[in-house]
């Protein structure tokens, strides 16, 4: 286990240095601008919120689920609020991508 965390913190070291040890001595001028800085928070926030939106669907169907299992006669009356909170969780992770579209386009020069 610890030769392959060695392994991997030692590629993730070389995907990051290696682009910067072999880029152009021009490009170091504009590298790192204010909008690649944010592009970059909005594609990690809604990797998070995509990431939270997963394993909040996961977990309401897994409750609904165990809820029809353990009462058969029920699944109409838990099968409509679950449809609803999913289709609520995937409203808010579509809202992030939203505005992670909305950050990157106008801070992006």
């Amino acid at each position: 286990m610890k030769s392959l965390s060695t392994a991997f913190l030692t590629l993730l070291f070389i995907c990051i240095v290696a682009p910067v040890a072999m880029a152009a001595d021009g490009a170091a001028d504009n590298a790192f601008t204010q909008g690649s800085f944010i592009a970059l928070a909005a594609g990690l926030c809604l990797g998070i919120a995509a990431f939270g939106g997963a394993m909040a669907q996961g977990r309401t169907a897994t409750a609904a689920l165990e809820g029809i299992a353990r009462n058969p006669g029920a699944s109409d009356k838990i099968f409509t609020p679950m449809i609803l909170g999913l289709a609520l969780i995937e409203s808010l992770v579509i809202y992030a991508l939203v505005i992670a579209f909305v950050f990157s386009g106008s801070f992006a020069k």
